[in-house]
C-alpha cells in the first residue's frame, strides 16, 4: 500500500509526530501514529521493535531525561519516505548538558508510518551544537561558553 499524503503532509505529520512523543512526552501518541504493524528497524538497544517497545522506551528516556527535547533541524521527503536530521538535548542527574544526534527514515503507509530506520551519534556532553543557515554550517556557541 502506498501512502495518500502529500510530501508536505507527510513532512507535517512527522514533525508533529516528535514533537508529541518527544517534546510532550505523550508516548502513547505512537499508537495512533503507526500501522498495526509498525516495524522500527533500529528499535532500542539497536533491536528491532514494534509501537509497543518504542513506546516503552520514550517512557524510560522521559524518567532519565525529564528536560529531554529534540530539535529537527532539516527534513527531506520523497515518494513515501521522510528522513530527518535531529538533536536531542538533556541535561544529565549531575547538570551536565548533554545531546545525540540523529537520522531518522520514516515509510508512510496510507496516513501513518509503517517502519523506521534510524542512525544516532553516542551521548555526549556539551551544548556547543552545529547549525545549519543559508546552505552555510557554522557553530552556535552560547555566550557562556565564548572565550573572552
Amino acid at each position: 500500500m502506498t501512502t495518500n499524503l502529500t510530501l508536505d503532509q507527510m513532512k507535517t505529520f512527522v514533525r508533529d509526530h516528535f514533537e508529541d512523543f518527544v517534546n510532550k512526552r505523550n508516548a502513547g501518541v505512537i499508537r495512533k501514529n503507526m500501522t498495526p504493524d509498525f516495524y522500527d528497524h533500529d528499535g532500542p538497544g539497536g533491536k528491532p521493535a514494534d509501537a509497543q517497545g518504542d513506546e516503552q522506551m520514550m517512557v524510560a528516556m522521559y524518567k532519565a531525561m525529564p528536560d529531554l527535547h529534540l530539535t529537527i533541524e532539516e527534513m527531506i521527503a520523497e515518494g513515501d519516505k521522510v528522513v530527518c536530521r535531529n538533536i536531542w538535548r538533556w541535561t544529565d542527574p549531575s547538570g551536565k548538558k548533554m545531546q545525540f544526534h540523529g537520522f531518522v527514515l520514516w515509510r508512510f503507509e496510507g496516513d501513518k508510518i509503517a517502519e523506521r530506520w534510524a542512525t544516532v551519534t553516542p551521548p555526549a556532553e556539551g551544548t556547543v551544537w552545529a547549525t545549519v543557515q543559508a546552505g552555510q554550517r557554522r557553530l552556535a556557541i552560547p555566550e557562556s561558553e565564548k572565550l573572552r
